[in-house]
């Protein structure tokens, strides 16, 4: 018996209130924002993304800022260079070549400061120091060659070229991320100046083919 008693003592609650224990609670997640088609987000990429898209996000609109204005300064650049070049040749064509792709040149300033425009912005230029360097390799190129002589002409269309080359890849580069910002107007004018950079590169080729290494150009 009194190891019973003791085993119902034992048993019995100390007088303490039993801890409560808080029922489950189901938290709702946030809904998932969507994407508009001005905004795309990580939520909704667009076809090709390879990163997120959203103006004002990773850096992007300021990489776009930046490289307008690298660009406004290697256009201006080369408004004072090509009459150089011109100057310095001695065949037909290349001179109105180089002519024509001044004009073009003024123009390409021009729709920059379109884009600056449309990015509510004043134009400003930041140097470009790759289009300083090819500017002066070509100035190089014509106190290092005897005038009228098919070095001086190669020479400046080689200059020429790689000035080309070097827009074609910059303006290549710019129409895909003012696509991926979803600034169309912005895309459609740069995209002019690529395709004229890339017929004044296709010209500049075709004049080389017709010069004689043999001979003085006329």
């Amino acid at each position: 018996m009194a190891k019973t008693a003791i085993a119902k003592k034992s048993g019995k609650s100390s007088g303490m209130p039993a801890a409560k224990v808080p029922a489950a609670t189901t938290k709702k997640s946030a809904p998932v924002p969507a994407a508009s088609s001005t905004d795309p987000s990580k939520y909704a990429p667009t076809k090709d993304a390879v990163m997120d898209v959203k103006p004002g996000a990773d850096g992007l609109s300021k990489l776009f800022e930046d490289n307008i204005k690298d660009l406004y300064w290697a256009e201006n650049c080369l408004v004072k260079a090509l009459p150089k070049m011109m100057k310095a040749a001695s065949v037909k064509s290349l001179q109105d070549a180089i002519s024509n792709h001044l004009e073009q040149t003024k123009t390409h300033v021009k729709r920059l400061e379109s884009v600056f425009e449309l990015l509510g912005k004043k134009p400003q230029a930041k140097k470009c120091d790759a289009m300083e360097g090819l500017t002066k390799e070509g100035e190089g190129v014509v106190e290092d060659t005897d005038p009228g002589s098919p070095a001086r002409n190669l020479g400046i269309i080689m200059a020429s070229q790689k000035v080309e080359h070097y827009e074609i890849s910059a303006y290549t580069g710019m129409v895909k991320l003012a696509d991926k910002l979803g600034m169309t107007a912005a895309s459609k004018l740069l995209a002019q100046t690529l395709a004229e950079e890339q017929k004044s590169d296709q010209t500049l080729a075709t004049i080389a083919d017709g010069i004689n290494a043999g001979k003085a150009a006329k």
